[in-house]
This record gives structure tokens, C-alpha cells and sequence, in this order.
């Protein structure tokens, strides 16, 4: 499949709400995310435009936001990374112990499964967060315990569990375990 990899603009806010609710209608949704298509779609504008301009370049730099676009212009998967640093407040999962990058809102359309999309954009968020002027020791992801097909990718990706689990907010009893990629030595 030809696509390329970027990072959103600031005035994609529109595109970027469409990619996020049709991830949130995707039948593992509840085994992905931490939200509901139901409460996203009920979010004002305001909400996605903000969103949008923080992950842009445009933003402050603590969070980026990758989409592979197809040669039409169709945003075919998404990968954001958040900035964590220990002294940061803590937005999912434990704190961080290392200045790291955090993984979330992965996404890529049906469709185009399997064809190497969600390497690329899992190439290009480790490599900005290797790339930051601030430097990070890790990029970490959780993942839902049932969530075994991402999983499978995380681990061929060369993350490996780093043995902490989490709650799932929200349930009695289900866990997100913690993937890690250490920067190389």
C-alpha cells in the first residue's frame, strides 16, 4: 500500500475528530480505549481543535500526533505519543519514573490492515521520541490484557512487558499490562 507518514496540522482538527470517533466504532474499541464513541461524539468543537493544535507542530510540544495518509488524501491510521516526565501529573497508568514517551490512541482502518501501516507510524512515533531535544530513556504503551492481537504487534515491534499492570478505570477486574522499547545503549 503507498501512504506517508506526518504529523497533523493544526486546522486538521475536523479530519482528526472523524479518524477518532471511526477508531471508537471499531468493534475493539472497549479493548482499546479508554473512551466511548458516545461521550466523543457529544465533545464541542472546541474540544477536537484544541486537541489537534497540542499535537500539531503547532502545539507545545509535549504531545504529537502521526497519521498515514494515502496518495487520495485519506487518513488511513493514527499513533499518538505523549511527553512524560516524572514530575509530571499522571494521565493513565503509573507515574513515570523515567522521562519517557507514552503511546496512545492507535488506530488504523480495517481496510488497510496488515498492509505495514501501523509499522510506519510506530516507526515514526519512536523516532520522534528519540528525537526529542529533551532526551527520553523509554517509550511505553499499555495494552488491555484481551487485547491480544495488539499485543502480538507490540512485542514483533521489539516492545516487551515490563511486568506492571494497571486497573482498567471503570472495571472490576481488568487489567492493561505495560509494554516498554528502551533507547539503545
Amino acid at each position: 500500500m503507498d501512504f506517508s507518514i506526518r504529523v497533523i496540522r493544526a486546522d486538521e482538527w475536523e479530519r482528526a475528530r472523524e479518524l477518532r470517533l471511526a477508531a471508537l466504532r471499531d468493534p475493539v474499541a472497549h479493548l482499546a480505549f479508554l473512551e466511548t464513541y458516545e461521550a466523543s461524539v457529544q465533545r464541542p468543537d472546541s474540544f477536537w481543535q484544541e486537541r489537534a493544535e497540542g499535537a500539531s507542530e503547532a502545539g507545545g510540544g509535549n504531545v504529537r500526533q502521526f497519521v498515514a495518509e494515502a496518495p487520495d488524501g485519506t487518513w488511513v491510521g493514527t499513533i499518538t505519543l505523549l511527553v512524560e516526565r516524572p514530575s509530571d501529573e499522571v494521565r493513565f497508568g503509573e507515574p513515570a519514573k523515567v522521562d519517557q514517551t507514552h503511546i496512545v490512541g492507535v488506530y488504523v482502518r480495517p481496510e488497510v490492515r496488515g498492509k505495514g501501516v501501523i509499522d510506519a507510524l510506530f516507526r515514526a512515533g519512536v523516532e520522534w521520541s528519540w528525537s526529542l531535544a529533551e532526551p527520553v530513556e523509554r517509550v511505553r504503551l499499555y495494552v488491555h490484557e484481551d487485547n491480544a492481537r495488539a499485543a502480538a504487534f507490540y512485542r514483533r515491534f521489539g516492545f516487551v512487558a515490563t511486568g506492571d499492570r494497571v486497573a482498567v478505570p471503570g472495571h472490576a477486574t481488568a487489567m492493561e499490562v505495560e509494554y516498554e522499547v528502551r533507547r539503545a545503549s
